[in-house]
């Protein structure tokens, strides 16, 4: 059986050690670890990726590569009155996971742009990089589109801030279904904090 073009892809990126060097995987992180924050690009580094989570080469889509720092939570040193091992610095992290942290501030970068889905495209000692498929829902090509409409609705807005993505949904655990994730729907907040 012959495998499809996104398969081969899929199976490089799988496995980058097996077809790119590592001096080749070096030179991109420099470059992109030069460059800007949010750097809007035309075409997406992993097409099998993209096309998974909804992208098209159209009019009214938009892709922003963006880099977020790695790790968990900073916190400051408490001085005063602690035990050392309660002072709760190192090993805290957050309730949200750093791609949906990278939705959100691509999505205050480009506030007329409305958020679809985002997938990891690399990362290095300090940065991970994403790459944020944007939509802009007053385009009449995005409006007339079968697939991409529904975002030109108004209780869509925002969807990256609620947790609507396919990152935001796998943060609140609604990736999990049946035994085991009874108490994840509606909402967390909905079942009084009591899930995940």
């Amino acid at each position: 059986m012959t495998k499809g073009l996104y398969q081969h892809i899929r199976e490089n990126w799988n496995n980058p050690k097996a077809t790119q060097s590592h001096q080749q995987r070096q030179d991109r992180m420099v470059a992109w670890r030069r460059g800007e924050v949010n750097c809007r690009i035309e075409r997406p580094t992993r097409l099998d990726a993209a096309r998974r989570l909804g992208y098209k080469a159209k009019q009214g889509v938009v892709l922003v590569r963006t880099r977020v720092r790695r790790g968990g939570l900073r916190k400051g040193t408490v001085n005063m009155k602690r035990k050392p091992s309660k002072t709760g610095v190192t090993k805290i992290t957050m309730a949200k996971n750093i791609q949906r942290i990278a939705e959100e501030r691509v999505n205050r970068h480009f506030p007329n742009l409305e958020v679809l889905n985002s997938y990891w495209v690399g990362q290095d000692g300090k940065h991970k990089y994403y790459e944020v498929i944007m939509l802009d829902p007053s385009h009449p090509s995005i409006k007339a589109d079968k697939d991409l409409g529904w975002i030109a609705d108004a209780h869509h807005r925002g969807r990256a801030y609620r947790g609507k993505t396919s990152a935001g949904k796998r943060g609140r655990g609604l990736h999990n279904k049946g035994k085991g994730a009874e108490k994840l729907r509606p909402s967390l907040k909905a079942r009084g904090n009591i899930g995940k």
